[in-house]
């Protein structure tokens, strides 16, 4: 997992804003192990997909901001898996000693639990639609 942190802080070196760019993937690598039912996940992910659609090309890149975005986060939301998602940022947050960018987006995102999952919701639809493409 360090390794991958690592690779995180490498890419964001020298970006004027560095912390909403690693966002996703952090709330992504927070969440692999975040138990979910793969029917209620498949269901979230129809309906995301309607609204994408309805919003013009459903194979757009997704935003943070999208509609279909607050629907897979409200859909895949229960309160043990908000809390598993905050334990496993707190748990990254152990490995991050020497990568300050890195340090900083987890550190935010450990403070605001809505917006984690949020996040995580969007890095779970992003990566949907770009594998079904």
């Amino acid at each position: 997992m360090r390794a991958a942190l690592e690779q995180l802080e490498d890419s964001v070196i020298g970006s004027a804003e560095p912390g909403p760019t690693l966002w996703a993937p952090l709330a992504y690598l927070a969440g692999l192990g975040v138990e979910q039912d793969a029917e209620e996940r498949y269901s979230a992910f129809r309906r995301a997909e309607l609204l994408l659609a309805t919003g013009g090309d459903p194979r757009r890149p997704v935003e943070l901001a999208d509609r279909a975005v607050e629907t897979v986060a409200d859909d895949l939301a229960t309160p043990e898996r908000r809390a598993e998602l905050a334990a496993r940022l707190g748990e990254l947050g152990s490995q991050v000693e020497g990568l300050p960018a890195v340090s900083e987006a987890l550190r935010l995102l450990g403070s605001d639990h809505e917006l984690a999952w949020r996040v995580y919701a969007w890095a779970l639809l992003a990566e949907h639609v770009a594998g079904e493409g």
